[in-house]
């Protein structure tokens, strides 16, 4: 999915709540969420959310809500099958108190219908608890007493961890846990992806830490290691032959590439465009891929005829189905490479004229849009400002009637 508008639009607004929905994945509490969560041993584990406390909310609002559609694999018999589900929360907000739930449901969803809900707010009880009521599991209709949980953590973290609760519904609650919690934010910076790193560290940090061992650990795999040099040689002019992995005296090894000529280019001396294009590889092709990244400004740092051959290897990924990408740009010819399919996926975030909210639609339910790209290229239009000139006139408020005097 392509992300495309203007700056201060609202595209990391999008950022901001898939954050969210991570940290409730991660079992953290909302006053966590919007703040920090720190480690039992100091060390920060979560980084709050942009505005902290008072501009989380909208216009400062004393309360914001956030829903979601996912797609679960669970388990029945010896396969998969896909589950839909709805879920909302919504948190309320005030200064000088903590941040508490006060409605939270999840539905699953048959057929793209929503389904009745296996869990609700019943009442708003005191205001240190949410009471709910549970449906009571292969008994359509039935639900059992409602149960009352602490409000400042979520109740499908509840759910999940109350032995007492129906198995299959616990099962739901902690695949949409796992479905929240494997997002990752790549936000790249070459001084972190140039330091070495220790054998074993599989997982590639936000910033782009451990590169160097997550390239070692898909290199051991010879058919991944052809791949990560094909990819490497298509989308750098460097004529690659090899990955090096030199140890220091600590252990910890440094990547370093070996071209057909011997020429050796560690990670110290590598360009930032090319790191960011091996880390990006990283991410998709390492032990421990995600089920969803969010890229912001995707074009950055990549020269221009390149940039079709990233498009290429995401489209590649996400088409099998276990990877999702959102991807925000500014670049005209980003939205030029995209293929059909991933074109009907691509929306551009916008804000009418006089107003404060940002509102996102698909390019392709733009009015006459269709009709237009038969003959104009959109990233003409996008560069033109075409996009948010034609939403303007589309979706602004007919003005007011001007009333007519009558004569005497």
């Amino acid at each position: 999915t392509v992300i495309a508008g203007a700056n201060a639009s609202g595209k990391s607004n999008l950022r901001d709540a898939f954050r969210f929905l991570h940290g409730i994945g991660r079992g953290y509490s909302v006053a966590e969420i919007i703040g920090e969560k720190w480690s039992a041993g100091g060390v920060m584990e979560w980084a709050g959310m942009r505005g902290g406390l008072r501009e989380v909310s909208y216009q400062n609002g004393s309360n914001f809500s956030l829903g979601t559609r996912a797609i679960v694999q669970l388990p029945f018999g010896n396969r998969f099958v896909p589950q839909g589900y709805d879920y909302e929360i919504e948190v309320m907000i005030a200064e000088t108190q903590r941040p508490r739930i006060v409605d939270e449901s999840l539905r699953t969803v048959f057929r793209e219908v929503p389904n009745a809900p296996l869990f609700h707010r019943a009442a708003r009880g005191d205001r240190d608890h949410l009471k709910l009521t549970l449906r009571r599991m292969g008994a359509p209709g039935r639900f059992p007493p409602s149960r009352t949980y602490i409000n400042s953590t979520t109740m499908l973290m509840h759910l999940a961890d109350d032995s007492t609760v129906d198995k299959r519904l616990r099962d739901r609650c902690h695949s949409l846990l796992n479905e929240f919690g494997s997002c990752r934010f790549l936000d790249l910076s070459p001084s972190a992806m140039r330091l070495p790193s220790i054998p074993g560290q599989l997982v590639l940090g936000d910033r782009g830490d451990n590169l160097s061992s997550v390239l070692q650990a898909i290199c051991g795999d010879e058919s991944k290691k052809e791949a990560l040099l094909d990819w490497v040689r298509q989308l750098t002019p460097m004529d690659a032959k090899d990955f090096d992995f030199p140890a220091d005296q600590t252990g910890r090894v440094l990547l370093t590439l070996v071209e057909e000529n011997g020429q050796r280019t560690s990670a110290y001396s590598a360009s930032d465009g090319t790191l960011r294009l091996l880390a990006i590889l990283a991410a998709l092709l390492g032990p421990e891929p995600a089920r969803f990244y969010f890229l912001e400004e995707l074009e950055n740092g990549i020269h221009p005829n390149r940039l079709a051959l990233l498009v290429q290897l995401l489209e590649t990924k996400t088409a099998q189905g276990k990877t999702q990408v959102v991807a925000t740009t500014h670049s005209p010819q980003l939205l030029r490479l995209l293929s059909r399919s991933s074109l009907e996926h691509a929306s551009v975030v916008y804000r009418l004229p006089g107003t404060s909210a940002g509102q996102i639609k698909r390019i392709v339910d733009i009015p006459h849009i269709r009709e237009v790209l038969k003959t104009q290229d959109l990233a003409r239009l996008h560069e033109s400002g075409w996009l948010e000139d034609i939403l303007n006139f589309a979706e602004a408020p007919e003005p007011d009637p001007v009333p007519i005097e009558e004569e005497p």
